[in-house]
């Protein structure tokens, strides 16, 4: 098993793994440009991808990036994906990488370590539990996306706007 940051020669592969775990989430998978936006965004920085390889090929993956609390005024983790192919679940890859990118956030003075669950993923929340994460139940994640993040950024009909 080899842990390791991603390069741009893993970004097919991690595609693959991302349409994985939208067919586990039942969410449209990547669209045909996801690749070449993903080797832009890992050059800029603006996603830091971690891969595992068992014999040779990519099995897992992590995919996140710094957050900021200003409470804290600290820099932050957030975990945007996390994924284990089936066939390679039940041998700690997840919790390696979990206490792979805890350990960055430890060592890089980050004041948090943060990521969303499905509801319905009852297995992957007991397993969060028992690496020692708090479900914040009080908190409500908020998204505006597609055709709704044009109009939130250029209609002048939203109030207050």
């Amino acid at each position: 098993m080899i842990l390791r940051d991603a390069e741009e020669r893993d970004v097919d592969g991690i595609v693959a793994l991302i349409a994985g775990l939208a067919e586990f989430e039942k969410l449209p998978g990547p669209d045909d440009g996801a690749a070449e936006r993903l080797k832009r965004h890992l050059r800029s920085g603006q996603v830091k991808l971690i891969v595992v390889e068992l014999d040779g090929a990519l099995a897992a993956y992590a995919a996140w990036f710094y957050s900021y609390s200003t409470f804290l005024a600290r820099p932050g983790v957030y975990l945007e994906d996390l994924y284990v192919k089936p066939e390679a679940r039940s041998r700690g890859i997840g919790e390696r990488l979990l206490r792979h990118l805890a350990a960055r956030a430890e060592a890089e003075g980050c004041g948090r370590f943060e990521w969303t669950v499905l509801d319905w993923n009852v297995r992957a929340q007991q397993f969060y539990t028992r690496m020692g994460a708090r479900m914040l139940g009080e908190w409500r994640l908020c998204r505006v996306e597609g055709e709704g993040l044009g109009r939130l950024a250029y209609s002048k009909n939203i109030p207050g706007g």
